[in-house]
């Protein structure tokens, strides 16, 4: 089976894990498009779901495959969100933001009671820091940013030349939020926690690509079958 297929599978998997009436997160990315498509059926087969999307890309989706949506400023809580991610390690810490939408995936995620993440198998990894990690950023003063990002990554004894992520036009990628986006391929990344706290004290950072403690469990497909893995 191709990789696209190993996807679907791990999102029908998933999707094992919803029931009729929940208040859900929808993700972004290739993995959660299956989700969202998935779901979609079930909506049309009469389950009364509500989504609250991560990307614009996936509230078009959802939109399409009639899934009913809300925001988290009229509920407080998901009880559950099912997304994707770049790399898994197994402490079930995450890089995510791939696809630019790591903001509103975090915000999402850490509004729900769980988080299912779903991918091929790999995505699974030692330890994370082999997919450049991305930071979201303000354009206002990006040099100052990336110098303090520097710091953090010495502090926390890692290294790598930080890219201004570009559109395939060579204009500059901007997030839904309206922010810029620098990759950082990192390496290994031994004490991800720490690394995440120094970054997100950086004023110019809005947000990073590094997961922590937010996944409960991870469903990975690969040529063996279904795997699935809870945090430790």
């Amino acid at each position: 089976m191709d990789i696209d297929g190993l996807k679907r599978q791990a999102a029908a998997r998933a999707l094992d894990h919803v029931r009729d009436g929940m208040k859900l997160g929808l993700g972004t990315g290739s993995t959660a498009k299956h989700f969202v498509e998935l779901l979609g059926e079930k909506v049309r087969g009469g389950w009364k779901v509500v989504g609250v999307p991560t990307s614009e890309a996936t509230r078009a989706q959802a939109e399409r495959e009639g899934v009913p949506l809300t925001t988290l400023d009229e509920i407080d809580r998901l009880d559950l969100t099912i997304d994707g991610a770049d790399e898994i390690n197994p402490q079930l810490d995450l890089i995510k933001g791939g696809g630019g939408a790591l903001l509103r995936e975090k915000i999402v995620a850490a509004a729900s009671d769980r988080m299912i993440v779903i991918a091929d198998d790999s995505k699974w990894v030692g330890c994370l820091g082999a997919f450049p990690l991305p930071v979201e950023v303000i354009p206002f003063g990006l040099a100052a940013t990336q110098r303090a990002m520097g710091d953090a990554f010495a502090r926390s004894g890692v290294s790598g030349q930080m890219v201004l992520r570009k559109t395939a036009d060579g204009h500059v990628f901007v997030t839904d939020g309206g922010h810029w986006i620098v990759d950082v391929r990192l390496g290994e990344i031994q004490d991800a926690p720490r690394l995440a706290g120094l970054l997100s004290a950086i004023p110019g950072v809005v947000e990073h690509g590094l997961f922590i403690g937010l996944a409960k469990t991870a469903i990975l497909a690969g040529a063996q079958g279904i795997r699935v893995i809870e945090r430790p």
